[in-house]
Order: C-alpha cells, then structure tokens, then sequence
C-alpha cells in the first residue's frame, strides 16, 4: 500500500509522569555504582518479573495473545582457556516471550563480565553453563548460541523488511506517552504489508537514559495508515519503560485497531554496555532474523 503524505498533529497532553518503576527494579544493580567482579558469579543475575507489567496491559500469563522471543547479543563475551588463553565472541541469547521473568540489563552485563576470568574446557562447557544459568534466572529455558568474529561478520548488516516510513510528513508537539489514539486504519480494505521505522525511542524506568531502536510492523488486516503510525510511534519518546513491554504495548494496540489475522512487532534496540535487546512478538508461529542493523 503506497502512504499517502498526510499530516498528523499529536494532541497536548497534560504531563503524564509516566509507567511507575517495577519494585524489583528499584533493588537492581542498575543506576548504581556497582563492583566489577571478573571471576563466575552467577548470583549477580538479577529477574524482574513480568506479571507487573503484563498487568498494566490486562494480561496475564494465562492470556498472552501472542508467541515471541527477547534477543540479547552480547558483542563483549569473553573468557579463558585452560591455557590461561583469552578468547572472545559474540553471544545469542534468546529468552522465551512468556517466562516469568526478564533478566534486567546491568545484571546480564555484570554476570557476563564474570566470565572474563574464568577458564572453561570447552566452548560446550561454556554453552551449558550459561544455559542453566539465564534459564534459572529467567523461568524458562533460555537458548544460547557462541558464534565467532568470522561468522558475524560473514553475515554482514541486514535490512528491515518492508517500506520504511520515516520520511513521511508529520508534525509533532507531545511525547510523553504513547497515544494509541492517534491510529488510523481503513477498515474497507485489507492489507497485507510490512513497513518499519527508525524513529522508535523511550526511556529506561530506572535511569532514564535513552533507548534508541528500529521497529517493523508486519500484518494483514485492515489497512494502516501509515503517517498515523509514524505519530504513533514518534509519541513513545519519552515515555519510560522496559524494551520488551513498549514492544508488547505497541502490538496490543495495533491488534485492537486492526484486528488482524496475523500480527508481528519486532523491535531492535541500539547496544549499550555490549548488549543489545531485541524483542519479538507474533501470532504466527516463529521465524526471526536476529542478524544485526546498521546501527547496532
């Protein structure tokens, strides 16, 4: 569906002060000064249950209405060999949409630092013991993956699917929600389309900093006006929250516009401390490119 150029206009608000911070997040390592700790501590991962925010969108557990994915990639994994050798690669891990529990970042990233001093016999040694712990830590089995510098780099940066729609004109005034209001659809005609933007930022809960992604919308349903989403998208600026909940906020709220037959939001998060997050969530059965984007 070619976008037509229409301008949007996001409503003054009156200051909404934003989503409140999980109280498991409060007692994590991040925004903290936190000792480096260079030998295998798994106990510095640190879970943050979902269930708070699964309840600020009326889910639960039990009605989670879509299937997805957390892609974490570690570009600053690290550990020895029993030579005392160092060696370095990249880690996958993948953390399953539904488990009880994120693992929050500055944990992830203090537990994986652990490893740089540790030796460990094999790369399979390495695999198994960080499955165990991300999966413990997670709720549910995680999978990992330990690829070299060479593989990455034969793979080369990849392109998100679809018509981009950044350049469409829109005028902006309020960030400090997302405004599920400001999406249109024709509901006379049925789409079936791909489209993505780069223009997707919010704010940690905790420190405020700013996240920055790319997110692509793929459905077929009624058909999206595309400057409307733009806006959408645009009116999360400065809204706080975790990666994986903006992700879900978004696919919920397409969902009730266009009631679709099949729906997928995945978002792709620029790095910060080595790790980039990356969450994935469908109708239909799972299939993700977790290669990485230009800016990651």
């Amino acid at each position: 569906m070619k976008a037509r150029r229409k301008r949007y206009k996001l409503a003054a608000l009156i200051h909404d002060p934003g989503i409140a911070m999980h109280p498991a997040a409060e007692h994590s390592p991040l925004g903290k000064s936190s000792e480096y700790i260079a030998t295998y501590t798994p106990s510095l991962l640190f879970p943050i249950p979902r269930a708070a925010k699964w309840a600020e969108l009326g889910l639960t557990a039990q009605t989670l209405p879509y299937q997805g994915v957390d892609f974490w990639n570690c570009y600053e994994l690290s550990w020895l060999l029993p030579s005392g050798k160092p060696v370095v690669a990249i880690g996958e891990f993948s953390i399953p949409a539904e488990s009880p529990n994120i693992i929050e970042s500055k944990s992830f990233k203090l537990y994986l630092n652990s490893l740089n001093q540790t030796a460990f016999a094999s790369v399979e040694q390495l695999k198994t013991t960080l499955e165990q712990d991300l999966s413990a830590a997670a709720g549910k089995p995680v999978g990992v993956r330990i690829r070299s510098l060479a593989a990455i780099e034969e793979e080369g940066v990849a392109a998100l699917p679809g018509m981009c729609i950044d350049d469409l004109d829109i005028s902006v005034s309020s960030y400090d929600r997302p405004q599920p209001e400001l999406l249109r659809c024709d509901e006379s005609r049925i789409a079936e389309e791909s489209v993505h933007s780069h223009l997707l930022k919010s704010n940690c809960p905790v420190t405020s900093q700013p996240d920055w992604g790319s997110v692509v919308v793929e459905y077929r349903g009624a058909a999206l006006d595309h400057s409307s989403l733009l806006a959408y998208i645009v009116s999360f600026r400065q809204h706080s929250d975790f990666h994986e909940q903006c992700v879900e906020r978004i696919f919920l709220d397409l969902q009730r516009l266009l009631k679709p037959e099949k729906l997928t939001v995945y978002a792709r998060y620029v790095r910060r401390g080595g790790l980039d997050i990356n969450p994935y969530r469908s109708t239909e059965t799972l299939a993700v490119d977790n290669r990485r984007l230009a800016r990651q």
